[in-house]
């Protein structure tokens, strides 16, 4: 399992923001694989475990062979999100670019991975615990409401999100069935530890500016031709606009929405090199 503080490239390169995929960037741990054998996974356990999703007020149960049938997008949340004085977890409500609304969270690391993924993920649409899963482990029932599920460019990606010094046996056996499930239905699963070195402060950063901007004095052009002949540091980079004050911000909200990238594995700065992302974007198409 990766360190919280490991940098993402072992080799030193340079982790581009705009190549970058979630699961590039997030500390992912494996260890639930030890706890497979101890589920009871027979010939007709795709009929004995079942989901549970809610559509409207109402609940609906289906076995997991027929998880692929789901209209998972009509669905809300399995639990409702509760706020009340002394609890210990934070939940709240994280607004994405992506879906233009407020998705629900119910810790500061689950909060973490929603903004992470508005950046990285390739997001179509996030659901804040989407199912509630039942399985079967050692003729034991047992319950799991996965964290999210996010409907990206590449397919659906299955999350739990739960710091490394947290994770406990049952977890870990819950996180075995899930990944099982997501395995069956041709979906790809992950548990969220943590994020490489600087990854969550620079996303932090350029969410700042990720909502539309107007270009009223052509940023976006003198940007593109700056950078037309190779990456440059930030801070130069924006000294060769005509207000390099209006230009940072502008620099912000083109990384945020790939159209510059930035070194995710160095600290944010005025010394961070910024490239145009080799998509071929032209300053027009900003």
């Amino acid at each position: 399992m990766s360190s919280p503080d490991a940098s993402m490239s072992e080799s030193g390169a340079a982790a581009w923001s705009d190549a970058c995929r979630l699961q590039d960037l997030a500390c992912l741990y494996t260890g639930y694989a030890d706890y497979a054998q101890h589920l009871d996974l027979g010939e007709k356990w795709p009929v004995r475990w079942s989901t549970t999703w809610k559509f409207g007020r109402t609940p609906t149960s289906n076995p997991v062979r027929d998880l692929a049938d789901v209209d998972i997008l009509r669905s809300v949340p399995v639990r409702r999100f509760t706020w009340r004085t002394g609890q210990h977890h934070r939940p709240g409500l994280e607004y994405l670019v992506t879906t233009d609304r407020h998705h629900g969270f119910e810790s500061y690391e689950e909060e973490c991975l929603l903004l992470v993924s508005d950046f990285a993920a390739g997001l179509a649409e996030a659901l804040s615990q989407p199912f509630r899963l039942r399985f079967y482990a050692g003729g034991r029932e047992v319950n799991h409401t996965p964290d999210f599920l996010l409907m990206t460019e590449s397919g659906p990606f299955l999350v739990d999100v739960r710091p490394a010094d947290r994770i406990r046996s049952e977890d870990a056996l819950k996180f075995a069935a899930t990944s099982e499930i997501a395995l069956a239905t041709g979906w790809r699963y992950g548990v969220v530890t943590g994020w490489h070195r600087h990854v969550l402060e620079t996303v932090d950063a350029l969410s700042a500016e990720r909502r539309s901007l107007t270009d009223p004095l052509g940023i976006h052009r003198q940007l593109h031709a700056a950078l037309e002949y190779g990456p440059l540091p930030y801070g130069d980079l924006v000294d060769r606009c005509v207000l390099p004050a209006v230009a940072r911000a502008h620099v912000l909200h083109l990384l945020w929405h790939r159209h510059l990238g930035v070194d995710l594995s160095v600290p944010f700065g005025d010394e961070c090199l910024i490239r145009l992302a080799p998509s071929g974007h032209s300053s027009e198409e900003w």
